[in-house]
């Protein structure tokens, strides 16, 4: 039987969210006859960890679902066994990108791609605490539907079950790696704010993230679009499209992936950094790798501790580093583009060392670019006043520091790019804590 790894990476509240996103995994397997394994990877504090317990704990049972929460020393105790039977010569330095102390959207993500290895699953489908699925007729739209329809198939074959067809015909032969859709609701990037109180700073700070060279009316649209999504307009039926799939397209709180992608290449590992999580997309797309965009977007909302002074210092926190990580990732996107089908090896399967390069090569650039994003964001996050000033001096405070990281973070990330192969290939052979059964009509089958 197929299996499939359902996952939900938090570190926040969320029971509402582990029961909706098991009932999309009981969809999943009703509907498709595979087996879904719901992966909770929780990172929270011990009073929302025990909430969460109790949560799966009162999970009902549906057949084909096996559902494994995991605490972080559950998942150090999993990475220790992976790095033990690999035994490449940096082990400790891995395991710290792979389950480090701050918050990284890669690196919990890769620890779902190993974790899905050693469960025998062929696709990773990605869902966030902070999301929820839109209601049809009363009933929730699960995207894990067109992910499960098309991933793992020849294109040619999907073709004739889309909606729309936009791929090269030279692409015909090769297998649907990606299905994704975006989200509705409020922004991805909290700078919802920014714009309202001074819309040319936002689009000043937001350009930053826009590489160099655009004509200034594509710039302007695509600061425009930058962190929207889908807009607002909600699910009334399906749309699908077969491309290679633009990542502005798709949000990682919904995306499916298939191991040949994720099993080769991880995630950049960065901390406490927003947006890097997207690396595959773009490797995806530029190696010419067929996906399927559909419309099942999910809602996206702001949780209150993001509201508060210390989630809004944070968070601008995340967002700086992003603005400076961009700088080295757009020279990376732009040798993937260049390198095109030569990203894939003679079995068209994507190549770890053709990407490793490209990603040394970025740690390279003139720091001063960098050095001047961080002087626009001080600069007009100090004439807002209030607490973006207290954020513009935080970036002051630890300028070099930021910058500094920026570089280290890719060259942590070639890195893991080198170890990857062993990784996946030793997990495949490694225990998830005990080997969990499948959930019967009894009860359900919980590693917890």
């Amino acid at each position: 039987m197929r299996r499939v790894c359902l996952t939900l990476p938090t570190h926040r509240a969320c029971t509402a969210t582990i029961a909706a996103v098991a009932g999309e995994a009981a969809y999943g397997a009703r509907e498709f006859g595979v087996e879904v394994h719901l992966l909770i990877l929780d990172s929270s504090a011990p009073a929302d960890l025990a909430a969460h317990r109790a949560a799966v704990a009162a999970l009902p049972p549906a057949p084909g679902v096996v559902v494994h929460h995991l605490d972080e020393d559950r998942q150090r105790a999993f990475l220790r066994e992976v790095l033990a039977s690999a035994r490449p010569d940096d082990a400790d330095r891995l395991l710290d990108l792979m389950l480090p102390a701050g918050v990284s959207y890669g690196a919990c993500t890769n620890r779902a791609f190993l974790l899905a290895e050693a469960l025998g699953c062929a696709s990773v489908h990605r869902r966030d605490s902070d999301s929820r699925y839109q209601l049809l007729d009363g009933e929730p739209v699960f995207p894990i539907h067109h992910e499960l329809t098309a991933l793992g198939r020849p294109a040619a074959d999907v073709a004739a079950e889309v909606t729309r067809g936009r791929l090269d015909p030279g692409c015909a032969d090769r297998t649907v790696v990606l299905a994704g859709a975006s989200f509705i609701g409020a922004l991805s990037v909290d700078v919802a704010e920014l714009r309202a109180l001074d819309p040319e700073a936002y689009h000043e700070v937001v350009g930053l993230s826009v590489p160099a060279g655009h004509p200034e009316i594509w710039r302007r649209n695509l600061i425009d679009e930058a962190f929207r999504g889908a807009g607002t307009t909600p699910f009334t039926t399906d749309t699908t499209t077969l491309t290679l799939v633009s990542p502005t397209r798709v949000d990682m709180c919904n995306v499916a992936l298939c191991r040949e992608v994720y099993g080769r290449v991880p995630l950049p590992p960065a901390t406490d950094t927003i947006g890097t999580d997207y690396f595959l997309l773009h490797l995806v797309r530029n190696a010419r790798l067929p996906g399927v965009l559909h419309n099942r977007h999910i809602v996206n909302y702001h949780t209150e501790e993001r509201r508060s002074d210390a989630g809004f210092l944070a968070y601008q926190l995340r967002f700086a580093k992003y603005l400076l990580a961009t700088a080295h990732l757009d020279t990376v996107y732009a040798g993937l583009a260049a390198t095109g089908d030569g990203l894939l090896d003679a079995a068209g399967r994507v190549r770890p060392d053709a990407v490793a390069a490209l990603v040394r090569e970025s740690t390279l650039i003139d720091p001063a670019g960098n050095e001047a994003r961080l002087d626009v964001l001080g600069r007009r996050y100090r004439s807002l006043g209030g607490r973006y000033a207290t954020a513009a001096a935080l970036f002051a405070d630890r300028r070099d520091r930021l910058l500094a990281e920026a570089a280290s973070g890719m060259t942590d990330f070639a890195r893991l790019v080198d170890a990857w192969g062993s990784l996946t290939a030793h997990a495949k052979g490694t225990a998830v804590n005990h080997p969990p059964r499948p959930r019967t009509a009894h009860a359900p089958a919980v590693t917890p």
